[in-house]
Formats: structure tokens, sequence, C-alpha cells
């Protein structure tokens, strides 16, 4: 399993919250770069164009309902469907 793999079923499991420092790492690995930063707020956008505002609580943490809009988003459980037997 790799290191994304692991990290799109920690999203999956829906915990209270997760680091900032894991969703920039998920959002980049799926093609999402930080455009800006105000405050609590940060902005990712793909090369589409569609940006993901994303805001973190406490200087470090993201609550369970912006990741649940992750998880919906970027449809992660298909891609874990698809990619859970990668090892």
């Amino acid at each position: 399993m790799t290191k994304l793999t692991k990290l799109v079923k920690r999203f999956l499991s829906e915990p209270s919250e997760l680091r900032f420092s894991e969703v920039y790492s998920l959002l980049n690995a799926f093609g999402y770069q930080e455009i800006r930063s105000s405050g609590s707020h940060h902005i990712f956008r793909n090369a589409q164009g569609q940006n993901l505002v994303v805001p973190k609580t406490g200087g470090k943490m993201v609550k369970r309902t912006y990741i649940k809009q992750i998880v919906y988003f970027l449809e992660l459980e298909k891609w874990y469907a698809e990619h859970q037997d990668e090892t």
C-alpha cells in the first residue's frame, strides 16, 4: 500500500480532525496547488481552474466537515476502490 493510498484511507475513516499538512499533501498529490492564504483560509486550485477553500483551526487542524467535502469533491471513495490493491 502506497503512502497516498494510506492517506486516502485515513481521509475515508472520517476522523474528527486532520493535520493541515496531511490535507496539503493529499491535495498536492491530486494536482492542486495552493494559490492563496488569508488568515486561516487556504485556497487551492487545480489545472482545470477548480478552487477548493480549506479553513484550518488552531493554526494546524482541519475539521471533519471540510474533510468530508474533500472526500466528496475528489471522489476519494472511487479512487480508493481502484487503488487499494496496489503494493
